[in-house]
């Protein structure tokens, strides 16, 4: 297929999350991993919208909770049918009108023609639906690249933290289906989007003579925009025990497919883990074998030597993963929001922390361990035997 022209899109803008308690997620981003509340929203939207909203912010990367207010907004609706989650992406685009043409020329489901607001000069936006459950994605065009949303009221002085951690932008998005095909082709026909890394694999070896009886097997597909660089992986679970697989369980937590974790990038994840762990966040424990065989696995995969050292690494359950050229990542991933919050309704969506030393890529060690890490919390919970 030959490439299709590009949306416009200048950045992912900011991440709308709908939950039941605004003070409940204020505690962690803001409390523990030092975000800053920048605005709100004002009391027009308010009883438009039917819900409040806070702005949280740390460098590149916004997120906009939203708690309903009374019945029939878009938090109301979205929490109707889903645990606390992921509901809207905004995009900046460099011009609406021409990014709502050709959406509307290769077939999206647009839901209303541009509309303006004013909010610190003059913008646009409108939105359409997706294949990523009940999530929509939004375009914007701002005269003014900080004049936020339509009603929002900047704080006369940012509240809260101070980003003391170096959180930058985000890395990726992550979305679990029950099947991708249909989201991957969505993206590629009508987003424009290309592919850009795949993997399948099992997370228990499997064999005909020897059946196991649970282990998450899946396949991910990771694709990306090139004028933006935003990248989407996308997982769907494979046989054998389908219904075992933890992207499985996934969308049984969050009642269909949706956003199941976004990636952070920080300059220095040692330190940040560290007072992360000191202020109380919990990460996705990551077993003592995975450092014994880390430096052999290096070697394998082509890095020879890293500048951290290994103990450190194991004490703080950091992951270590890359490629070709002696280039590396280091990651690790935060308990789900509902073991976090100790409530299950807020739901199955995570935080991923991430500082890259050249790899741009997903390694698949690290996507191995991380769902090695989901199935024994899962195990343990009596969700799968």
């Amino acid at each position: 297929m030959p490439k299709l022209e590009t949306l416009g899109i200048k950045r992912l803008d900011s991440l709308h999350y709908y939950v039941h308690d605004i003070e409940r997620v204020r505690s962690l981003f803001v409390d523990k991993m030092d975000f800053t509340e920048i605005g709100a929203s004002g009391e027009a939207m308010n009883r438009r919208g039917k819900q409040r909203s806070v702005v949280f912010n740390a460098g590149e990367a916004t997120f906009v909770f939203a708690e309903p207010m009374g019945v029939g907004g878009a938090a109301w609706r979205f929490l109707k049918k889903h645990p606390e989650g992921i509901g809207t992406l905004v995009f900046e685009v460099e011009d609406i009108h021409h990014a709502y043409k050709l959406l509307d020329e290769r077939g999206a489901t647009l839901m209303g023609e541009p509309e303006s607001f004013e909010n610190l000069g003059t913008n646009w936006t409108f939105s359409i639906t997706t294949p990523f459950g009940d999530t929509t994605f939004r375009f914007v065009q701002r005269e003014n690249p900080d004049g936020g949303f339509p009603d929002y009221v900047p704080h006369d002085e940012p509240r809260g933290g101070t980003n003391k951690f170096g959180f930058h932008e985000v890395d990726h998005i992550t979305s679990n289906f029950l099947t991708m095909k249909p989201a991957l082709l969505w993206m590629q026909h009508v987003m424009g989007f290309e592919e850009y890394w795949e993997v399948a694999f099992h997370t228990d070896d499997i064999n005909q003579k020897n059946r196991v009886k649970h282990g998450s097997g899946l396949k991910s597909v990771v694709m990306w925009d090139p004028n933006s660089g935003i990248k989407f992986a996308n997982n769907e679970p494979a046989p054998p025990n389908f219904r075992a697989s933890q992207i499985h369980l996934f969308a049984e937590d969050h009642r269909g497919a949706g956003i199941q974790h976004t990636a952070l990038t920080v300059p220095d994840i040692i330190g940040t883990v560290r007072q992360l762990r000191d202020a109380g966040v919990a990460f996705m424990p990551t077993p003592d074998t995975y450092y014994d065989m880390l430096p052999a696995r290096l070697k394998t995969i082509g890095v020879n030597e890293i500048e951290e050292d290994i103990e450190v690494l194991r004490e703080l359950e950091i992951l270590v993963d890359g490629g070709a050229n002696l280039e590396y990542m280091l990651q690790i991933f935060l308990q789900e929001q509902a073991t976090q919050f100790k409530a299950a309704e807020a739901g199955p969506f995570f935080i991923e922390v991430i500082q890259r030393k050249g790899d741009r890529g997903f390694g698949a060690g690290n996507f191995r361990a991380l769902f090695e890490s989901i199935e024994r919390q899962q195990v343990a919970a009596g969700r799968i035997s």
